[in-house]
């Protein structure tokens, strides 16, 4: 299994040849739900996001790198484009502006299986718009989508985007070899930015953190996902197991007492289950040490968002202990 590290470098001569070597940012961005995070596991060829059944899973950006003999495709994977409701999702708003300002290119990725209005529409151009990239249009689930819905979608696309749409199923494969050529061809002249054998950028922490808010999201229900956030606090390898220790922030102490359960089992049985999935993605047995917090309120403080590494837009209020 890779292991991730911060590798981003500007050392320009990570190519030996400037111009015969394409590399670049190239943004997903859609709705919750539209398969952004399958579309950049299936790409980059390794599990990077979170996918689970449930709508709005990536919470904060992600990027996987595909690299081949002279293309280097740089993925941000953001969170979906919504309605905000509190701070935390005009954050998720802010991350999927700046990396539609950031990109080379821009995916735009849509769902024939959960159609969109016209205000949801207009908001997802309105973000690519951030930059001035150009974009691909992305119909993705088409492999159980009407085809009455595919078309239509096909339809919308070719007038958002101005140029290719392609037809995928990021859960099958089917399509993307296409896109990955596309992705390829529009990618701009120049050095890679990225060491050739690197897949992603975030480190080993992040991705622990992930696991757990992914058991999170399989085994509860109704807001107890929505109200939960994970941070590695402390990741120490030597000895026999690697010891990670991983801090639960909830909103509410009746939140905790769901998560933890009576006698404790619902947080024995998350650990058991998050566990077995961080030793197959270490490679290495694991002393997993899970704690709950309540830290109140904290999807609508930007103090607690920042120090959590979320974005903060700049025109959020900030208020005295917020």
């Amino acid at each position: 299994m890779f292991r991730p590290t911060m590798a981003h470098t500007n050392d320009r001569e990570l190519s030996s040849s400037h111009s015969a070597t394409h590399c670049g940012y190239v943004a997903l961005i859609g709705a919750p739900n539209a398969g952004k995070s399958t579309l950049l596991n299936r790409l980059v060829g390794e599990t990077l996001s979170i996918v689970t059944p449930k709508a709005q899973t990536t919470w904060r950006r992600i990027t996987g790198i595909r690299t081949t003999d002279r293309h280097q495709s740089i993925f941000l994977d953001t969170p979906g484009v919504l309605t905000p409701r509190d701070l935390l999702h005009r954050s998720f708003l802010q991350s999927a502006r700046e990396a539609a300002a950031e990109a080379d290119l821009l995916l735009l990725v849509t769902d024939p299986t959960l159609p969109l209005s016209h205000h949801e529409r207009d908001r997802l151009v309105e973000v690519a718009e951030e930059g001035r990239a150009p974009r691909i249009g992305v119909v993705n689930k088409v492999d159980i989508a009407r085809r009455d819905a595919v078309e239509t979608e096909q339809a919308w696309l070719e007038s958002a985007v101005d140029g290719e749409v392609h037809l995928v199923s990021a859960a099958t494969g089917d399509g993307i070899d296409s896109l990955s050529q596309a992705i390829e061809t529009a990618l701009p002249a120049g050095p890679f930015l990225y060491p050739s054998d690197e897949i992603a950028t975030e480190p080993v922490r992040f991705f622990v953190a992930e696991m757990v808010r992914q058991v999170i999201f399989e085994e509860f229900r109704e807001e107890i996902p929505y109200s939960t956030f994970c941070e590695v606090e402390e990741f120490r390898e030597g000895g026999k197991r690697t010891y990670v220790n991983v801090v639960i922030y909830v909103e509410r102490r009746s939140q905790k007492g769901i998560l933890v359960g009576d006698g404790g089992r619902a947080i024995r049985n998350l650990g058991t289950l998050a566990r077995k999935r961080i030793e197959t993605f270490l490679e290495e047995p694991v002393y997993l040490d899970l704690w709950v917090k309540v830290l109140p309120g904290w999807r609508r403080k930007s103090k607690e968002l920042r120090r959590l590494g979320f974005p903060i837009p700049r025109d959020a209020e900030v208020r005295p202990g917020s």
